[in-house]
């Protein structure tokens, strides 16, 4: 779903529990996500596969999560067809996954809990300057619309998919003459020869003809329409300026911190060495304790402990700094190892330690007494701590107070923003689909500034989130619709489309009359120089040569090969207009030891992986075809 997280918190695996542990007080204090009911019709569902029901919250919970992303793309307003077809896709995709997990469980495929907390924490957007961070992980949930429960659930199906799809593809391989044929395709070179017959060499001077161009703007008037557009009068309220106004007594401060003195509490914390030695299967435990007590007995004969960890420990992080961890709390280890360092006293070595990692000695090096922080040291951070929460409730409540009054009806609109404190624009042009000015392109505000009540009632409409800590209620001033705009501003426009046509029209004709002359013998060099045309030389080139039009590549590979010195000769229609004369005259494959070795092995890869995620495709889609399905046809309504 989202780049690896640290080395120490990949390599030390005993400390990323540490960090995973974190992440789910964030998220047990972050709050419950995906319970509303959109339904209270029990029983009802979006989709039935098999005897697994697909619920409509589950339906219409990620159609919300993917709705603004559509919204954004079709400018501001869903067509329906286009609704129904994706609403469609969705729902079917839903099926494919449900489909998938069934089978999956009846293959005993599972994603145990090692796996999803390493997913959790190879989340690139998880991460915070190279490590896992908990606060990312919130952040960029909140950004994607997820709960952290939504995530799991996901990814726990996204792993399960891709097992299968290993699974089903893994005996995929290239054979030795596979390899050949792909050396062939790829490799392949075409010798070509060819002439552009442009628009503006065959256009002619004669002027367009006034009834053609009035012709032409009449029978497409809808490509000359002014986007719908308005001007906006808004009032925004912003989460900075409700705290801008929030002040913090003395009396206030001393209550929060008496209420949270445990808070303020540094633990004890030590600076330990550790030398690990892992036990690979279960039967070598014991005879790795014995390598860790022959370990200690050096230690305690004045070995040192350092040296050893650096020849000894297989944690790959701490082993090349002599075993050294970072200062911490006990509760940044393992229960068993946190229990031994702090029973130690300064300088002592333990004996070994069994983990679920293997066997540690530990070396108690440093200790920092625990301290409670007075109520002058955490006075800044207890403040803005305080001025968050109020100002994040107040906040609340002012929307809360907007949308009531704004239901209610408002008469004035420069009152209602000058009674809630609202900071006052006007956006002259707000254009459908692009938006404007301060407000930017927000999908959700560009739809209520579109809707009916806000054009055709121009009633005062919102408030409307542009984010979690910025707010806008609106009034349409003044709407524009779509309108097309006057021939004398597109005419310029219409008169060089006319002219690309009559000049591409008569290219062909030119191309098609020099084609039946070169069938008939004649040298293409005369033939080119009667229509004043010039053509590189003949060369050979290759599937992706930059210097040759993509349609002429196209029909140049297109055909057959060129053999016994006959040569194939075609007109070719180009995108922008006019064509290309075209002569294949040779195809040649240079040998496999020409092309860099690297270059084979990744088309090899390639192709390995493309073969095996068709056939993980069409398994999965047999595996939906041998499946009943029910789907709700109004599971979105």
């Amino acid at each position: 779903m989202l780049q690896k997280i640290g080395d120490k918190l990949q390599g030390s695996k005993w400390l990323s529990y540490v960090m995973l542990g974190a992440l789910a007080l964030v998220f047990a204090a972050w709050g419950a996500y995906g319970i509303v009911d959109f339904t209270s019709h029990l029983g009802n569902y979006a989709a039935k596969v098999g005897n697994e029901e697909i619920s409509l919250d589950r339906a219409k919970t990620e159609w919300q999560r993917m709705e603004p992303q559509y919204l954004n793309l079709f400018g501001g307003e869903i067509p329906a067809a286009q609704r129904t077809l994706l609403q469609g896709r969705l729902l079917d995709s839903l099926v494919r996954e449900e489909v998938v997990r069934q089978a999956a469980a009846k293959l005993g495929f599972a994603v145990t809990e090692a796996q999803l907390r390493q997913a959790y924490q190879s989340e690139q957007a998880f991460q915070s300057e190279g490590k896992f961070s908990p606060q990312a992980a919130m952040a960029a949930l909140a950004a994607a619309g997820m709960s952290p429960a939504a995530y799991e659930t996901a990814k726990r199906r996204e792993l399960v998919r891709d097992q299968v799809a290993m699974v089903v593809g893994i005996s995929e391989f290239i054979t030795p003459a596979e390899a050949a044929r792909l050396h062939v395709l790829e490799d392949e070179q075409r010798e070509l020869r060819f002439a552009l017959l442009t628009p503006q060499q065959f256009a002619g001077t004669a002027p367009v003809d006034a009834a053609a161009i009035d012709a032409w703007y009449k029978d497409r008037s809808a490509q000359y329409q002014t986007i719908e557009s308005a001007r906006v009068a808004y009032g925004e309220l912003t989460l900075a300026s409700v705290s801008a106004g929030i002040k913090i007594s003395d009396a206030q401060l001393s209550e929060r911190y008496e209420k949270n003195r445990d808070r303020f509490v540094e633990p004890e914390r030590r600076l330990a060495r550790h030398i690990l030695l892992t036990v690979d299967k279960p039967a070598d435990s014991d005879k790795v304790k014995v390598d860790a007590d022959a370990l200690l007995k050096q230690i305690q004969g004045g070995g040192d402990f350092a040296a050893l960890a650096k020849a000894n420990s297989k944690d790959p992080i701490s082993a090349a700094k002599g075993g050294e961890l970072d200062l911490s709390d006990r509760n940044a280890f393992v229960p068993e190892f946190s229990a031994a360092l702090f029973a130690l006293k300064q300088g002592e070595v333990s004996a070994p330690v069994k983990t679920q990692f293997g066997w540690h000695l530990i070396k108690l090096e440093t200790i920092q007494a625990g301290k409670s922080r007075s109520l002058d040291e955490v006075r800044g951070e207890l403040t803005a701590e305080m001025a968050r929460e109020l100002a994040g409730e107040r906040f609340g409540e002012r929307q809360e107070q907007l949308q009531q009054r704004i239901e209610r009806g408002v008469g004035n609109f420069d009152e209602l923003v000058k009674e809630f404190g609202l900071q006052a624009g006007d956006i002259a042009n707000f254009v459908r689909g692009a938006g404007g000015g301060e407000l930017g392109n927000d999908p959700k505000l560009n739809e209520a500034v579109f809707s009916a009540r806000a054009v055709k009632e121009q009633a005062v409409s919102g408030p409307v989130s542009l984010g979690d800590d910025r707010l806008v209620v609106f009034r349409v001033a003044e709407h524009r619709a779509p309108q097309t705009k006057p021939l004398t501003e597109v005419r310029d426009s219409i008169v060089a489309e006319l002219l690309r046509q009559r000049g591409s029209a008569a290219a062909k004709a030119a191309a098609d009359a020099a084609l039946k002359r070169l069938d008939a013998g004649e040298s293409l060099d005369k033939v080119l120089a009667d229509l004043k045309l010039k053509s590189d030389a003949a060369r050979y080139v290759g599937r992706a040569d930059p210097g040759v039009p993509v349609q002429v590549l196209s029909a140049a590979f297109g055909g057959a090969r060129p053999q016994d010195g006959k040569s194939s000769r075609s007109v070719i229609a180009l995108d922008e207009g006019g064509v290309a004369l075209l002569a294949v005259t040779a195809s040649r494959v240079p040998g496999p030891e020409t092309t860099d070795p690297r270059l084979r092995m990744q088309r090899m890869q390639r192709e390995q992986q493309r073969q095996a995620q068709l056939v993980s495709e069409a398994y999965i889609q047999s595996l939906v075809n041998a499946t009943k399905v029910a789907r709700n046809p109004k599971a979105f309504e």
